[in-house]
Formats: structure tokens, C-alpha cells, sequence
């Protein structure tokens, strides 16, 4: 075994790594940009370098600085987690010429792999299935758009050289091919450097199973069952399980061999997983889609339900060592569910969020697992994946991990920061979900029943209240200002209301009135009611716990957790940043635009183009600028046909989310 290993990454797997290094006695170093000098994965490593400027293609994706990072501290080899370089054979290569062992497999096979065809073509002469769909590479448009004829729509135009759903277009329409394959060359030439498609058969209402296999140096591969992937957004997944209630123990074992020959094919070593399609009405008949050389980011169910550390087992192999085990050695016992958190405004369209974590809870224990790189104070920023932790739960049967899980997400406490935690405690609870009726369109589908359309009563009556008691709190001696209170207390003793003018971003402001009662209490009135509710709030008396508040409105009892200000409220999962709004700015900033739109930033990022200039005309859904987050663009467009009156920005200018870009004055028409 080593005795220091480079973890390569940072976030959530970095901090999953280290903590199996730590298990080993295996001493562990981290690495980190200027944006991670006070991350997660810095402070639990031995030992920490800096590699360079936030931007990962200057830190991260620096090949040169992870290997000068390595030699410094003495690392005999590197772990390259998942993402940024885990699947680069370059990589690879360039680990094993500087005399570190790579925990990963072969650079050939990773690059084999990494190419959908070529991977396609070798893993069908190793008998195993796949898509029906275009042959060799290099095709042109015109032959790709004729192999999609001969298939029949609808197709899959997919990039040869990536994943993640990136570049990936769904034809439905044989007339739109040129220009859906045409879209699919500039998505994946700018997120590939490499444009080469392929088009394969579309089966409707698919499901998406992977196999998780390992193999030694010593020709030993094994599979370790499968998961079910099928619940995803975007091409993304957001919900895994082990094992999946479509196979039986035929299929499973069939589809296992065919994974197991997959990973022969190409020389495999290490862990990996094989990626295979599969028409829910006939599990008997599925395809081959890809493999992913490296760990996966589910890949902690597997570990609950086999027992085994997939990193421990990537190590021991990397060093050399014979797996242990044959296939009828490996036993998968109960179920587990895991969900990807997200620092993305499901309310604002998953729009990536940002901001630094103020309060954190992570369920651990009793079935519940939480694979984390955050901690209090985190400042979570645009320049990286979205994703800031799982959290993962197992139960001896499939509806005890669900409920354990739709439980672990409600107790999950990010205020600070928007994540799709509640989204996701919805979609669990899903009626096709519990019953196990799953396709990768489902959550597309009804992602609009998942997704509330209003912002509860409650938080803003909390928020005020909130806010109500912060202004009445005395200052630390024991001794309040009486000519400080908010109580409204008035020469002839009648309670005042003070009003608090409040708004949840991309919603409309809402103004809930307090007052104080003469009997000490107080009375609270909502917008839009006549009469007033009585109301107050306590903090939790639970030690440790001093985030949660209660709040209790004409007798009935909501808890939050909440700064004390009511500033960030969150339940269930679910969480609202209440701002304090100015309607008299608003309405002269209104006023002195005549009218003109303010064009906002949609979400924190950084805009990287402008299109347009002060002065310049533009129509209705021309688009202006772009802003960038977490790997995804946004296109500004102008809303009507106007004059850009103010530009606050330019190319490489950072911006808050709701910041103002540019403001647009309608075309007199429109005004008219």
C-alpha cells in the first residue's frame, strides 16, 4: 500500500477519499485553487498545496501544477476523484512518465471508452449489446443525418467524445435534423474540443441502469450489481438506487456478465461501471450505452448494500494487490437511495445559486449517510460544479430507505445558500417513485407538480416576526431602550402596526404588519387579511439546535430554521432568503426609467459576452448578453423591441444574482 496519496479534486469527493486514506493509514495531501484556501477538503487533508487562481483550467485542470504538487510532498501516487481530470488519459499518461502510480485505469482503456464509437464497436465484438445507430467515426452531417433516416426518428445525436448529457439532442422530426445536428457539433466542439457525433436509435420512456464492476491487474473482474439512474433532469441524475426493482435475478446476472466482458475488452483495472439503456416494458432487452472509467458520484449505494469501500478496493488495486473476492462472494443486502444536493433555485428554473453557507445541518446516522464538502461559513461560488453533497440512505427494504431519506432531506439545513433539497424530498414521495414506475423523462414530465408555485404564508409571517423580536432584543446587559422597542406604544395608548415591506427573489414583495398587545403579546397582520392573528416566536429550547425557531400563528405551530433576523428561513427542506423591500426606491428607481425594464442577473456569475453598447436599438428577444455559472450560460434577451439606455457590465464582470445588467427603454410603439 502507498504511504501518501494526492487526492487530485476538491468538494464532496475529495473529503469521501481522504476519509478512506485516513481509514489506511495512508497519509493524504490535498490541493486546492485561491477560491478552496478555506474549504472543507483543505483542512481535513495532512497536508494541502495551492495550485494556483480559482479558474479550474489554471488550478485544477493544470496537469503541470498537480504533478509539482505531487513530487513536493512526496506522493507515490494520485487519486483523481471524479470529473475534472478523472477520465483523462493524458492525464494518466503523464502520472505514470512522472513516476506516480494513477488510481484509475489504464490510459488505453480510458481512452478507448472515452470514444462512444470506438467503445461501441469493441464492445460488440466482445458480444455485447448495444444501441442500434450510426457506425464509425468522422461521419459527415449529411451521413449522419442519413443514418438517422435508416433508423428511423426518434434519434439520439451524441457527442463521440463526453457525457453528462452535454450536446446531446433528441430528433423527433426528420426535417430538423441538419440544424439539431448542426446545434450538436457547437455544443460539443465547445465543451469537448471535439465535435464528432454519433445518432443511435431513441427508445421512448427508457430506463438507465449501470453495473459497477472491478477488476485487478491480474485478469480477477467482478461485477457488484446495479443501479438505477433513471431519475434525471436535463440528462442529469439526481436520484440513485441499489438495486433496481426492474431486474430480476436473470437479468441482473445477464446484464452483470455483459459488464464483466465490457471491462475485459478494453483491459479494465480498477472500479468502473458500465452503462446499459433499458426499454422499461422489456428489461430482457438491453443495450450497451457507455462506460465510466473512474468512480461514480453514486457510487456510496453500492457500498451499502454490498459492504464494500469502493476507494479502498481503487487503492488496493492500484498498488497492485488481487481482489479478494469472486462473483459468488458478493452479496447485495437491502436498499439504498441517494440524493445529489445541488446549489441550484428550483423556483427560478434550477438557476445555480451561490453564497456562503450561514447554517448547516447534515442528517448522518441510523441509515443516513452524508458524503459532504461543506461546512459552516462555505463560500459557495460559480466557477464549479454545482453539486455540494449526497446524502444517502439504506433500510432493509426499498420503502424504508425512501422514507429514511425523504426524512434525512427535510432535517437537511443550508441557509445561505438555494439548493433543490425539497425538490428532491417531493420527487421521492412521487406516487411513480414509490412505485418504482421509473423513466429517465419522468421528472421532465412533471417537474411542474414538484416545484411550488407560491411562497407559504408562513415564512413571511415568520420572517416579520422574526425581525419584530431582533429589534426589541436587548443589547447584553439585561436592559432594553424602552425608546427602542418596536411596540408602536403611543401617548394614548393605542399599539401601532410597524410594517415590514419583505420579498423572496422572482416574487412579488409582500408587507406583513406587527404589533405588540397590551397584555404583552403580539399580534401579527398578514397581507391581504382583515383581521389580525395572534403570533409570536421562540427559539428551540433543544441544546445545539439554536438555529431552529417556532412560530406560532392563532394557534397553529410552524418551526423554521432561521437566522435570528429572519433574513434566510428554511423547512423541509425547502429554504427562502427573505429581503427587506423599499417600495419608495423601487418606485423612484421606476420613475426615473420611464417606464424602461431593468434587465437582472437571473443568478450569481459572470457575464462572458455583451453583445450590445449604450444606445444601440434592439428587438424583442434579441439577445444581449450571456452569463455564466457553474458550467451553465444564460442568455439575456431583450423582453421588447427598445434602446439599451444603461450597461452596468462587460465581459468578465462578476455579478450577484438580481444585480442589474443593463436597462432597456421600449420602442415607442411599445410604450404605446
Amino acid at each position: 500500500m502507498f504511504d501518501t496519496v494526492l487526492v487530485a479534486n476538491r468538494g464532496e469527493i475529495a473529503v469521501r477519499v481522504i476519509r478512506t486514506l485516513r481509514s489506511l493509514g495512508v497519509r493524504s495531501v490535498a490541493v486546492f485553487s485561491d477560491a478552496d484556501a478555506d474549504a472543507r477538503h483543505v483542512r481535513e487533508a495532512d497536508e494541502a498545496v495551492r495550485i494556483g487562481p480559482a479558474p479550474a483550467a489554471e488550478s485544477y485542470l493544470s496537469v503541470e501544477r498537480l504533478l509539482r504538487a505531487a513530487a513536493r510532498t512526496g506522493a507515490q501516487a494520485v487519486h483523481p476523484g471524479y470529473g475534472f481530470l478523472a477520465e483523462n488519459a493524458g492525464f494518466a499518461r503523464a502520472c505514470e512518465d512522472a513516476g506516480l502510480v494513477f488510481i484509475g485505469p489504464p490510459a488505453d482503456a480510458i481512452a478507448l471508452m472515452g470514444d462512444k464509437i470506438r467503445a461501441k464497436e469493441t464492445v460488440r465484438a466482445a458480444g455485447v449489446p448495444v444501441v442500434p445507430g450510426s457506425s464509425g467515426s468522422g461521419l459527415t452531417d449529411e451521413q449522419l443525418a442519413d443514418a438517422a433516416r435508416e433508423i428511423g426518428v426518434p434519434v439520439l445525436l451524441k457527442p463521440s467524445a463526453g457525457g453528462g448529457g452535454k450536446g446531446m439532442r433528441l430528433v423527433r422530426d426528420a426535417s430538423v435534423l441538419a440544424d439539431e445536428i448542426a446545434a450538436a457539433r457547437r455544443e460539443a466542439r465547445a465543451s469537448f474540443g471535439d465535435d464528432t457525433l454519433l445518432v443511435e436509435r431513441w427508445i421512448d420512456r427508457p430506463r438507465h441502469i449501470e453495473i459497477q464492476v472491478l477488476a485487478d491487474g491480474h485478469g480477477g473482474v467482478v461485477h457488484l450489481g446495479e443501479r438505477e439512474c433513471s431519475l434525471q433532469r436535463r440528462h442529469q441524475k439526481i436520484i440513485e438506487e441499489a438495486p433496481s426493482v426492474l431486474l430480476d435475478e436473470a437479468t441482473r446476472a445477464a446484464m452483470g456478465e455483459a459488464a464483466v466482458q465490457a471491462a475485459r475488452s478494453c483491459g479494465y483495472r480498477g472500479a468502473g461501471t458500465v452503462e446499459f439503456i433499458v426499454p422499461g416494458g422489456d428489461p430482457s432487452s438491453y443495450y450497451f450505452m457507455e462506460m465510466n472509467t473512474r468512480l461514480q458520484v453514486e457510487h456510496p449505494v453500492t457500498e451499502l448494500v454490498t459492504g464494500l469501500d469502493l476507494v479502498e478496493w481503487q487503492l488496493r488495486v492500484a498498488a497492485g494487490e488481487r481482489l479478494d473476492l469472486a462473483q459468488e462472494d458478493v452479496r447485495l443486502t437491502g436498499h439504498a437511495v441517494e440524493a445529489r444536493l445541488c446549489a441550484e433555485d428550483p423556483a427560478r428554473g434550477f438557476l445555480p445559486s451561490g453564497g456562503t453557507v450561514l447554517r448547516l445541518h447534515e442528517p448522518q446516522g441510523d441509515g443516513i449517510r452524508t458524503d459532504s464538502g461543506l461546512s459552516q461559513g462555505t463560500e459557495v461560488g460559480s466557477l464549479y460544479d454545482p453539486m455540494l453533497s449526497k446524502v444517502i440512505a439504506y433500510g432493509a427494504d426499498r420503502e424504508t430507505a425512501l422514507r429514511k431519506l425523504r426524512a434525512a432531506l427535510a432535517g437537511t439545513v443550508t441557509l445561505g445558500v438555494q439548493t433543490n433539497a425539497g425538490f428532491l424530498r417531493r420527487l421521492l414521495a412521487h406516487p411513480a417513485v414509490v412505485a418504482g414506475e421509473l423513466d429517465t423523462g419522468l421528472v421532465e414530465r412533471d417537474v411542474h407538480t414538484l416545484v411550488p408555485d407560491a411562497v407559504p404564508a408562513e415564512v413571511y409571517a415568520a420572517a416579520a416576526l422574526l425581525r419584530h423580536a431582533a429589534l426589541a432584543t436587548a443589547d447584553g446587559s439585561g436592559w432594553a431602550d424602552p425608546f427602542a422597542a418596536a411596540d408602536g406604544w403611543r401617548l394614548a395608548g393605542e399599539r401601532a402596526w410597524t410594517s415590514y415591506h419583505l420579498r423572496v427573489p422572482g416574487r412579488d414583495p409582500v408587507t406583513v404588519r406587527v404589533r405588540s398587545t397590551p397584555d404583552g403579546g403580539t399580534e401579527l397582520l398578514p397581507a391581504g387579511a382583515e383581521e389580525p392573528l395572534r403570533a409570536c416566536v421562540v427559539a428551540s429550547p433543544r441544546p445545539g439546535d439554536g438555529h431552529r425557531y417556532t412560530v406560532r400563528l392563532d394557534g397553529v405551530t410552524h418551526t423554521f430554521a432561521a437566522l435570528p433576523d429572519g433574513t434566510w428561513l428554511g423547512r423541509d427542506g425547502d429554504a427562502w432568503h427573505v429581503r427587506d423591500h423599499d417600495p419608495v426606491a423601487a418606485s423612484l428607481t421606476r420613475a426615473a426609467h420611464a417606464g424602461a425594464d431593468s434587465l437582472t442577473a437571473p443568478m450569481p456569475g459572470t457575464v462572458t459576452v455583451v453583445k450590445v453598447a449604450v444606445g444601440d436599438e434592439v428587438t424583442a428577444g434579441q439577445s444581449l448578453l450571456v452569463v455564466e455559472a457553474m458550467k451553465m450560460e444564460h442568455v439575456i434577451s431583450a423582453p421588447h423591441a427598445g434602446t439599451i439606455a444603461e450597461l452596468d457590465v462587460a465581459p468578465g464582470t462578476t455579478v450577484a444574482m438580481d444585480q442589474v445588467l443593463a436597462v432597456i427603454a421600449p420602442a415607442e410603439e411599445e410604450t404605446a
